[in-house]
């Protein structure tokens, strides 16, 4: 039978003074208090193991810090740990790791992880847009909340205002961005389910609105238009430059010199600047390479073929060529990604090979088994059908001053 030990007192603790080594006061129930050589005193909770037996000591505290009372308490949920075969170092050590996550794994860190991750799959400007988002929508309000904490309640909270302005399709990409931080935190472990899967279903959908374009019998309007606008000479080359290349506004305007082979007569943009991070290329025509002689003395002397007014070291801004259409008389007809449209129809109206056009609009195909093994760009049958372009648009400008059908043309501003 264990000898009985008599409980200390608040007057025992106080007196207890230090001596030449260490030593143990004694409370009971493996509660000890340990008083250093240097005068500090210690809380310890001494047990077996439940599975080794060995005996194990586990610190509660400093006195200062623990008072007798709260020692007692601990010792207490300690024995009771031992009883149910829990180790309360093991326990304990999980508690802290657990309160330590809670606070590291705020919504704003797993967010700054995933985009890490996702800059591998899109464009450093798609990136940017994703992070804009998130920081003007979501962190003020939610960026510090523990992800395991979030809930759906609290997202649509969020939403419900911006929802309210009408801005659906912002609703829409904000639930999509976060739906796919959530899962990559269930993807690593940190929660176990997605609370936002279902989410999208209690706000309204945004109406589809297909890019404005132009039919192809309007092309001929649009080159009339282009050649009499009081724009720059750099913006109308950046306008004909997208139309004929048939690329995308931010692959148009961010062209550098670099990129362009005038021996192979081909443009490659590399993949970190296209949308399915693919490399593509583009043969150059004969009114590509008008327009590229037309830039040169502008810019062939700086890393970018349509550089920046405001600051030449840059490329110029995405929506420069957009901007330019609407003061044109454009607004609501015609945006600059609706150029590619534009092409699009008029050659498959044409006849061409569906495969071909897909390949001129750097389109992945949908099917993934497919897409894997097809891997072709199809640039030596893509030539031909990229020259007809170029002289369909070289006719539509006839009558008019089309910077690939002149070289004579006044640089405007």
């Amino acid at each position: 039978m264990p000898k009985a030990v008599t409980p200390l007192t608040q007057t025992q603790i106080k007196n207890a003074k230090p001596k030449e080594k260490d030593y143990n006061l004694s409370d009971g129930f493996g509660l000890q208090l340990r008083v250093r050589s240097n005068g500090t005193k210690h809380w310890n909770y001494q047990y077996s193991h439940p599975f080794t037996k060995k005996r194990v000591n586990i610190g509660l505290g400093t006195l200062d810090k623990v008072s007798l009372k709260l020692a007692r308490e601990l010792a207490r949920k300690y024995r009771e740990l031992v009883a149910q075969g829990i180790d309360p170092k093991d326990a304990r050590e999980q508690e802290q790791l657990s309160i330590q996550a809670l606070y590291q794994n705020t919504f704003y860190n797993i967010a700054e992880r995933w985009i890490e991750i996702k800059r591998y799959s899109v464009t450093p400007d798609h990136a940017k847009d994703l992070w804009r988002s998130l920081e003007l929508h979501i962190f003020p309000s939610l960026g510090n909340t523990p992800i395991s904490s979030l809930t759906a309640p609290n997202v649509i909270k969020i939403l419900r205002p911006i929802e309210a302005k009408g801005s659906l399709e912002t609703v829409k990409r904000l639930t999509q961005r976060m739906n796919e931080i959530m899962t990559y935190a269930v993807n690593c472990g940190l929660v176990q389910a997605n609370p936002l899967s279902g989410i999208k279903e209690v706000f309204k959908k945004p109406k589809k609105e297909n890019m404005a374009a132009l039919a192809p019998a309007e092309l001929p309007e649009l080159m009339q238009a282009i050649a009499t606008a009081s724009i720059k000479r750099t913006t109308r080359c950046l306008i004909e430059w997208q139309l004929h290349t048939m690329t995308r506004p931010n692959e148009a305007s961010s062209a550098r010199w670099e990129e362009i082979d005038l021996e192979t007569k081909i443009w490659t943009i590399p993949p970190e600047r296209m949308k399915k991070r693919r490399e593509h290329r583009i043969p150059l025509t004969t009114q590509m390479l008008a327009l590229l002689e037309v830039m040169q003395p502008i810019s062939g002397h700086r890393e970018y073929v349509f550089p920046s007014d405001r600051d030449p070291k840059k490329p110029c801004n995405s929506q420069t060529a957009n901007m330019a259409l609407k003061r044109m008389g454009f607004a609501g007809r015609l945006v600059s990604h609706g150029l590619r449209s534009l092409a699009s129809t008029t050659l498959n109206e044409q006849g061409f090979e569906r495969d071909l056009v897909e390949a001129a609009l750097a389109h992945v195909d949908d099917n993934q088994v497919r897409s894997a093994y097809n891997r072709t760009d199809y640039l030596e049958r893509r030539t031909p059908m990229m020259c007809w372009w170029s002289d369909h648009i070289e006719k539509a400008s006839q009558g008019s001053l089309s910077i690939t059908t002149t070289r004579n043309l006044r640089a405007i501003g």
